[in-house]
């Protein structure tokens, strides 16, 4: 039996699946809150980055199974397959802007900080100018939206622009990780984490030995590749604990492990807590 899934959308209580590739959508937080008296249940969407930005008001922020109280202006940044949620104050305004993964391909380069942004996420306060900035081009975007310009490259441009202008201050903004076969195999580990693959596969499929990957792994994000598979593996039985209400056994099952016990010894190694624990 497989557990009960998480719910994905690409807007939110919404099922029909737009074309990834050029889906770009914008709406106003009232837009959508209100039809559910201002809570948007936890949720996740598979291949869309998704921004919300709160003007003002009151907001409580459920992201991968983390919850905080926050105040406008703020910035939270879902990346494609993180599990968020929010309950809005009643009157919350601002913007929600959900983007294709593929987004980050307007990157200029690896350090280019708008791909560390899409891929990273978070969630952190706007300064007044910053904020003027976001609402101004939210507002041209749904402008150009609701005047059936949905293909226009002017408003994929509006979209790049306000990204960047979230990028918080600071002297580093890159993804020190970010290398083109690190990326591909982070898309394969994607791919493929709930099939238990070797690390032959993987290297294979980079055109690259066992040992070369794994001194790309160390040098670029100090870890073994195999780490790389049971941090992935692990953050997805965190989801489906929090999230789903399957039990261990069934969770084990959908994410590949043949035997439910040695799943319970795996995530406590992995996260100091049993799946028991991490369920209450």
């Amino acid at each position: 039996m497989r557990p009960a899934a998480i719910p994905s959308y690409a807007l939110y209580g919404e099922d029909q699946a737009p074309d990834q590739l050029y889906f770009l959508h914008i709406e106003t937080i009232a837009a959508r809150s209100t039809l559910h008296d201002w809570e948007i249940a936890p949720h996740r969407h598979t291949g869309f980055v998704q921004i919300l930005l709160v003007r003002e008001g009151h907001v409580r922020v459920s992201f991968d199974g983390a919850e905080s109280a926050q105040i406008g202006p703020l910035a939270v940044i879902a990346p494609a397959g993180t599990v968020h949620g929010f309950r809005f104050s009643e009157g919350t305004s601002g913007w929600v802007l959900t983007l294709p993964g593929e987004f980050t391909a307007h990157a200029e380069g690896p350090a280019d900080p708008l791909r560390a942004l899409l891929l990273r996420g978070g969630q952190f306060a706007l300064d007044p100018l910053a904020a003027q900035r976001a609402d101004w081009l939210a507002s041209e975007m749904l402008a150009l939206q609701e005047a059936a310009r949905a293909e226009a490259p002017l408003r994929r441009a509006l979209a790049e622009a306000l990204v960047r202008s979230l990028v918080p201050p600071g002297p580093e903004q890159g993804e020190t990780g970010t290398h083109p076969r690190l990326e591909r195999f982070r898309q394969l580990v994607e791919a493929h984490y709930r099939e238990h693959r070797d690390l032959d596969f993987y290297a294979d499929a980079l055109g690259m030995t066992r040992r070369s990957l794994s001194r790309l792994t160390a040098r670029r994000l100090g870890c073994t590749p195999i780490t790389v598979l049971h941090r992935r593996l692990a953050t997805e039985a965190r989801r489906l604990l929090r999230y789903t209400g399957a039990s261990a056994a069934q969770i084990a099952a959908e994410l590949g492990f043949e035997d439910p016990s040695y799943f319970s010894r795996f995530y406590l190694r992995m996260t100091g807590r049993r799946p028991g624990e991490e369920r209450r």
